[in-house]
């Protein structure tokens, strides 16, 4: 029967893991298609969030039916609260992986009125930081998942580098008023995107200590 159970759950985190790196690979294609001005891939992201809501309702069911079925108990049941909050988390950060794609085709094909240097930037930071904090939740790993969630002001400082970048292009240029304000919005999902890893980093402690930790 235990063994049944611990099958289950590995199937669980396993399909959890699996969404996860879908979510990882639609922040990098938004962001792709923004460096490209690529608006098919942009749509490609748009319609791929499917995939990601149908992971969700899944995986949420399986957790509901681990929880009703097996009465797991101590670890064993906080991890299944934590994955079905991953799951949730992921699919926020799904979410706004297509907000970015929206903006992306906001701008359209209209040339850029700066070199994407920091969106790229905080974008590696931010999916390496998810990619990472889902490996410390394999390994549960508390200590990289204290380091991993300290690393949010890094994001935190590019995003405000970037915004006041941008209010100074709108103020020294109105025409550049619209491009700049999808730009914003992009930076600003992107530093959403890194709270969510946080959140990811957050339940990993949980799970391991049954403490709660806020950074």
């Amino acid at each position: 029967m235990r063994d049944h159970f611990h099958k289950e759950l590995k199937d669980l985190e396993n399909g959890m893991l699996k969404m996860g790196s879908i979510v990882e690979e639609s922040i990098r294609k938004s962001i792709q298609s923004l460096r490209e001005q690529d608006l098919d891939l942009a749509d490609q992201v748009l319609a791929e969030d499917d995939l990601i809501d149908n992971y969700e309702v899944e995986l949420e069911e399986m957790a509901i039916k681990l929880i009703a079925l097996q009465q797991p108990v101590a670890i064993d049941l906080r991890k299944i609260i934590v994955i079905s909050k991953l799951v949730t988390d992921l699919e926020r950060i799904g979410d706004h992986a297509c907000n970015i794609a929206n903006m992306v085709k906001n701008i359209g094909k209209e040339p850029l009125i700066k070199p994407l240097i920091d969106i790229p930037k905080m974008t590696d930071i931010v999916a390496e930081r998810l990619q990472s904090s889902l490996q410390a939740f394999v390994e549960m790993d508390v200590e990289k998942a204290r380091e991993i969630a300290r690393r949010d002001e890094e994001v935190d400082i590019l995003d405000e580098q970037i915004i006041r970048e941008l209010i100074t292009f709108m103020i020294e240029d109105p025409s550049n008023v619209r491009q700049a304000t999808s730009l914003i919005f992009i930076s600003r999902f992107l530093e959403r995107i890194g709270d969510h890893a946080t959140n990811v980093c957050e339940r990993i402690i949980y799970m391991k200590t049954g403490e709660r930790y806020n950074y």
